[in-house]
């Protein structure tokens, strides 16, 4: 506080001081969430005795330990997108390798070597996120021969040294684990607490570059682009600029290989196991992430960043038209046939929580079509009718709330009206066609209401970036508009003939079941539903007339 608002360490302790730090530094407000978050998971720690609140509230511990990361050096060196993306995940992934290796250290001898074969898992996870990252957030701020001669760049290689260390002494524990050896297991008992202490030696070296500038260069040359974006301003979009622009997100895109990661491992150890997966639902969601890709790092995210035009394709394609590739890619059903059981009588195991989650209460309220369409279509007019979306809009951090809103919304609409993955309730078709045609209007009535604006929304973002291909931001924006209402109203009529078809279907099927039925009733010599009813309003009838 002292080095930032140029006091002295004792005046940095007055309440005022910290006040005005708090609240009016964009370093400040970032801190002071990562204290308030802090606070509520060390309060309830105590009091959480189950494994789904407990992953709930480490969810919440690291929105709280990478809120400041958003405004760290990263994000004045190079590309934003993969400085404070790289960055995010390798705080992330070093702290649950750290925080797990630590609580190894901490809990019962007996217990020990049970928990090293579950984090052995997580650890190598760990360590590719870390290198990879550490990579790209290297690149991003020493571009130049000359940065490598500088405070920032020894520290830099010495932690690449300790990191190498620490990759030797994981892959060492791995094969004592494989072995299941008893010596080699107590050894690894030992070790572990040299990889702790090296593991402490790369944090101490990660705080230190945080308090480091990194060697950028000048920055008083840079462009108002460059400084509120991270990068130059692109060339007029045109197709082939479309197609290979690309600017990388890198937590997008370890999300991204993570899930895909995990969705591969599934079919293989579906085709393992002798049982088939449709090539069709594999295709469908390959393409759903290959969207999300192009409209988050791709061509068109690039141009998301400039005009808003763009911006509202790229909401399309994520929001509407990638998450019905998601969607028809059953990752929920995969998932559920594929996900680990409990290895022992005190495990849950993964596939009984999922299981929990799927028929839990809030599911039932998130799955319900009145619910998925306020969340779908209403999260629209609160985004883009008040400052939310300006605000979000001056900072990386924002961008990527809104696309991961935009997917997460997008899914669970698709899912509930569309989704062949298994829900806490089925829906009568009529009543998803109903919830389809109130989002058309809905949809319509939002894009009518943004061409009539007759002021910029944004906050004046995009006019701020003086972008030269764009001769008027009001121009742009009501493009924008209408090319949202166009491509919104695609998506919503293929899934009003899905609709249709899985109606019909689900009909056939019904028939064809009556139909079996009826046959075993015939065969066996009894009588089928129909004459089971006839027979009953016959007696009745005669009931009726012994009556009078």
């Amino acid at each position: 506080v002292s080095e930032i608002l140029g006091t002295s360490i004792f005046s940095s302790f007055d309440s005022q001081t910290l006040i005005s730090y708090l609240t009016q530094t964009d370093l400040g407000k970032s801190m002071f969430i990562q204290i308030v978050l802090i606070a509520i998971v060390l309060t309830a720690l105590p009091f959480i005795k189950r494994a789904l609140p407990l992953l709930l509230f480490t969810l919440l511990a690291i929105v709280g330990l990478t809120s400041p990361v958003f405004q760290s050096h990263a994000a004045a060196g190079g590309s934003h997108s993969l400085a404070i993306g790289a960055l995010v995940v390798h705080v992330v992934a070093i702290s649950l390798w750290v925080g797990s290796l630590f609580g190894i250290l901490i809990i019962p001898r007996e217990l020990r070597i049970t928990a090293l074969y579950r984090f052995s898992a997580l650890a190598l996870w760990a360590a590719i996120a870390v290198s990879m990252s550490g990579v790209a957030t290297a690149f991003t701020r020493l571009q130049d021969r000359s940065t490598w001669n500088s405070q920032y760049s020894y520290i830099v290689i010495a932690k690449i040294i300790l990191t190498i260390a620490l990759l030797a002494m994981g892959n060492a524990n791995r094969k004592a684990l494989q072995s299941r050896d008893e010596m080699k297991l107590k050894e690894l008992l030992r070790l572990i607490s040299v990889e702790a202490m090296v593991m402490s030696g790369v944090a101490l070296l990660g705080s230190w570059l945080s308090r480091i500038q990194p060697p950028i260069g000048d920055i008083s040359q840079l462009t108002i682009a460059e400084i509120k974006v991270g990068m130059a301003t692109p060339p007029p979009p045109s197709l082939r600029n479309l197609l290979f622009e690309y600017n990388p997100d890198a937590l997008m895109i370890a999300i991204l290989i993570v899930i895909t990661a995990l969705y591969i491992k599934g079919v293989i150890v579906l085709k393992k196991r002798g049982d088939s997966w449709p090539v069709g639902r594999t295709v469908a969601f390959a393409i759903g992430i290959a969207l999300i890709d192009f409209a988050t790092s791709g061509g068109l995210g690039v141009y998301a960043l400039f005009s808003f035009e763009y911006h509202m394709i790229a909401h399309m394609l994520l929001g509407m038209i990638a998450p019905i590739g998601l969607v028809l890619g059953a990752p929920i059903t995969l998932a559920l046939r594929t996900l680990p059981q409990s290895r022992d009588g005190q495990e849950r195991g993964v596939r009984t929580m999922a299981l929990s989650v799927l028929h839990s209460r809030y599911s039932k309220v998130l799955t319900n079509p009145i619910t998925a369409l306020a969340l779908f279509d209403g999260s629209l007019f609160v985004l883009y009718f008040t400052d939310l979306f300006g605000t979000l809009m001056q900072n990386h951090a924002g961008h990527i709330l809104m696309n991961i809103h935009f997917i997460l919304v997008g899914f669970l609409f698709f899912n509930v009206i569309i989704g062949i993955d298994p829900n806490p309730k089925r829906y009568p078709h009529i009543l998803r066609i109903v919830i389809l045609f109130g989002a058309i209007s809905l949809h319509a009535f939002f894009s009518i209401a943004l061409m009539s604006q007759i002021s910029l929304i944004d906050g004046g973002y995009y006019q701020s970036l003086r972008t030269p291909w764009i001769t008027s931001a009001l121009d742009d924006q009501n493009a924008g508009g209408s090319v949202g209402w166009a491509m919104g109203e695609i998506p919503m009529l293929l899934a009003l003939i899905s609709t249709f078809i899985l109606w019909m279907r689900e009909d056939k099927r019904e028939t064809v079941r009556i139909d079996r039925n009826e046959a075993r009733l015939a065969a066996m010599g009894e009588p089928d539903e129909l004459a089971q009813y006839n027979s009953y309003l016959n007696k009745l009838q005669v009931r009726d007339a012994k009556d009078k």
